[in-house]
């Protein structure tokens, strides 16, 4: 690694160093700025539970077990200067372990975290910010493959022969390459992700997501996913009579569906849970700032829109989050009762149509401000 100095012109080598030249510990260290700053791993996770013990019939501890934007658990191995021969062989038992944890486990295991700490949080309402979903009760975790994340100053070749092998075969696995440097007193500290190699891990998961959609393809279970999937296809068929609006948009096994609007970081979205269906417009573009401004410059047509439209929306500035919506919503249906379907797609297609006509004229006044 190099320091540019600009008024030199020069490129100034910094000082390699170890983890043990600078006395720096495992737990008490590294696993401590891992649970601080997950952006070291290279994405985005919340921390549920450190040395986690909760196996049974095992002593054994995993270092760090966080949750991924998806839902999926994620199996932390820290190590120092070496990654030990182990390393693998160890984290494969833990996610093997975490296998069999349930949702209400796994909530559980983040609330004695959160607890321990002296935090007053609720562990649901956490998760539920984490990923972006109201409603706990539609909260999916632990539903697909638990992933693998290991940490080193350096891998053996046994240990990265062997990552290689398991990514091949389709278990998510991931290894971080973290060096310290030295300057003037001050520590840095460099990250690489080395297994799988960046440029191909977009292509990486989409071979492994086409495995996976072959797998539910040929079990062809009636699990929530698939409900979903039914019930997209016919909301789909119905909304394309209507409108070319989801024209180019796919059947999802999630409870959104969304498509653009033609303006960058909105959409418009339908939404079903086991309690509501809802339609909105979703607004997630650039920073807090800049959505909550997007938000408040078309509330100053708030009279116009519910007038145009007919009746009121649900106006959600969500000031503790990112994002923003403007929502209208349908109560007490369900999903996963087949019976409510067919009132649930007559209220989805007809107001998203009715919905989008009466935006569209206003977001082009908004965006020319």
């Amino acid at each position: 690694m190099f320091l540019i100095d600009k008024e030199k012109n020069e490129a100034i080598s910094l000082s390699k160093k170890t983890f043990q030249e600078l006395e720096f510990k495992e737990r008490k260290h590294l696993q401590e700025w891992i649970s601080k700053n997950t952006d070291i791993l290279g994405e985005r996770l919340l921390i549920i539970q450190k040395e986690f013990a909760g196996f049974d019939d095992t002593k054994e501890r995993l270092d760090l077990l966080a949750l991924d934007e998806n839902g999926n658990l994620v199996i932390i191995e820290n190590k120092l200067d070496d990654s030990g021969r182990d390393v693998v062989w160890q984290s494969l038992k833990y996610a093997s372990y975490c296998s069999s944890l349930t949702k209400n486990d796994i909530k559980d295991i983040f609330q004695k975290y959160l607890d321990l700490q002296g935090k007053s949080d609720h562990s649901e309402k956490l998760i539920c910010d984490f990923l972006d979903i109201e409603d706990f009760s539609e909260v999916e975790l632990n539903s697909d493959d638990q992933r693998i994340i290991m940490i080193a100053a350096n891998f053996r070749k046994e240990v990265t022969s062997t990552a290689m092998w398991l990514l091949d075969h389709n278990i998510k696995i991931k290894c971080i390459k973290v060096t310290p440097y030295e300057l003037g007193g001050q520590i840095l500290l460099d990250t690489e992700q080395i297994i799988p190699i960046i440029d191909a891990e977009d292509y990486l998961i989409k071979i492994a997501n086409k495995k996976q959609e072959e797998l539910i393809n040929r079990e062809k279970k009636q699990t929530r996913h698939t409900v979903r999937l039914d019930f997209w296809t016919q909301v789909l068929q119905e909304m394309n009579e209507k409108s070319d609006l989801y024209k180019n948009v796919s059947p999802s096994k999630d409870n959104w569906l969304s498509c653009g609007c033609g303006y960058t970081g909105l959409a418009y979205s339908f939404v079903v849970t086991g309690n509501y269906a809802r339609i909105e417009l979703w607004i997630n573009r650039g920073t807090q700032e800049e959505n909550k401004e997007i938000f408040d410059n078309i509330y100053t047509y708030k009279e116009k829109l519910e007038s145009s439209f007919g009746d009121k929306f649900d106006w959600q500035r969500r000031d503790d989050g990112k994002a923003s919506r403007i929502a209208y919503w349908l109560r007490d249906v369900n999903v996963f009762n087949e019976e409510d379907w067919p009132q649930m797609i007559d209220f989805l297609t007809s107001n998203m149509i009715k919905f989008e006509k009466t935006m569209k004229g206003i977001l082009k006044e908004v965006f020319q401000k």
